[in-house]
């Protein structure tokens, strides 16, 4: 199985410890496939071989955030999702998987998969690798809700990182609480606007946790 996971940063919880705890929450998980699923095939055609020479490509490309042995076995999923073979993962394609349809984050998830080749199916989960860095994380995360890609982020933006992930565990009003107490602690209030930098700042020493679980066919 393909698991995506995401636990909460401590810093949704640290104060407002009178809220129930939350189990680790998984992030576009996937259901379990079979490696015969699809033979090998090229990053642009799902008819083709996978060279060594490809394998490595896609190795370089998500700056080795996976083993070759994992790069193959994520290949195995996308070639599931491509379902008419064309060498690319569509939107709809993604929201065929009941696990990510469902999942909090999947549509603001998709304006960044609509479209993909295997290439950069895998860029897009390194940022989930266990070898890819915090920082790398979080930078991730400011492109999921910086939704106008203008390079900031709002005080309701981060709030719904915060919704998201948290959900019924969490009123509307322990949200708000605990992120304006965030905020203040790093210098900032409510009607700040948050460059990567600010946001990094305010979120770098929580621990986050996106991991990737890839089996070895």
């Amino acid at each position: 199985m393909v698991q995506f996971l995401m636990s909460r940063p401590d810093w949704e919880f640290h104060h407002a410890s009178s809220s129930p705890s939350r189990p680790e929450s998984s992030l576009l998980p996937a259901p379990a496939i079979s490696a015969a699923a699809c033979g090998p095939a090229e990053m642009g055609s799902t008819s083709s071989m996978l060279t060594q020479y490809d394998i490595e490509e896609v190795q370089d490309h998500c700056n080795h955030a996976f083993s070759q042995q994992e790069i193959v076995s994520l290949y195995h999923r996308f070639c599931q999702l491509d379902r008419n073979g064309g060498g690319f993962v569509s939107a709809d394609e993604f929201m065929s998987v009941p696990e990510f349809a469902v999942n909090p984050l999947s549509q603001r998830l998709l304006r960044m998969l609509d479209g993909l080749n295997f290439k950069e199916f895998v860029a897009f989960l390194s940022a989930f690798s266990p070898r890819t860095s915090l920082q790398q994380k979080i930078e991730f995360i400011f492109r999921v809700y910086d939704t106008d890609c203008n390079g900031k982020v709002a005080f309701d933006d981060i709030l719904s990182i915060l919704r998201d992930l948290t959900g019924s565990f969490m009123t509307e009003q322990q949200r708000q609480k605990v992120l304006i107490h965030v905020l203040e602690e790093a210098g900032y209030t409510k009607d700040s606007h948050f460059t990567l930098p600010d946001f990094m700042k305010i979120i770098g020493n929580s621990e986050l946790k996106m991991e990737v679980e890839v089996p070895i066919d």
